[in-house]
Order: C-alpha cells, then sequence, then structure tokens
C-alpha cells in the first residue's frame, strides 16, 4: 500500500543541524555546482531553504528504508506513480 508508505515530514520540526545535512545531501545528489554561487553550498542551503517556505521541496521519510530526504513536488508525485504501478504489476 503507497498510501502508509511515505510520510511528509513538516521541515520546521527538524532540528536545524538534521536540516541542514538533509539539504546538503540533496545538493551533492542533484549535483549543483558549489561553485556558483558566491557562497558555495551554504548559498544552495539558503535556497532550498526558501523553496521549502513556499512549498516547492517536502521532506519525505520512507518507513519502509527508514530513510529521509528532501524532494520536490514532482519527485514526490512521480514516485507514487511509481509505486503505485509497481504494486499493480506484483
Amino acid at each position: 500500500m503507497n498510501d502508509g508508505r511515505f510520510i511528509e515530514v513538516p521541515y520546521r520540526m527538524l532540528p536545524p543541524e538534521t536540516l541542514e545535512a538533509l539539504l546538503e545531501t540533496f545538493v551533492t545528489r542533484q549535483g549543483y555546482d558549489t561553485t556558483d554561487t558566491g557562497e558555495g553550498m551554504r548559498g544552495w542551503v539558503g535556497e532550498l531553504r526558501q523553496q521549502l517556505e513556499r512549498g516547492e521541496l517536502l521532506i519525505a521519510h520512507d518507513l519502509q528504508t527508514e530513510t529521509t530526504e528532501v524532494m520536490t513536488l514532482a519527485q514526490w508525485r512521480a514516485f507514487g506513480r511509481d509505486l503505485a504501478d509497481d504494486e499493480e504489476e506484483g
């Protein structure tokens, strides 16, 4: 059942250092160039924090793998559809 696998975690509930680590992981995984902002990683993390505040990104916890990560809304929706498709085939 796809609905119970992922839960959205309100970013304001996370300790600042945890949120910072999640955002840094997202920057690294997405392959952002940390040399093209004057502030490097800190600049990207600040931009991502603003996107969280605007609701363009969310923090998702996967109950199956017990991992937590940052996702765009498009990733969240695509991931949900992919999971549903996989379950229908199985």
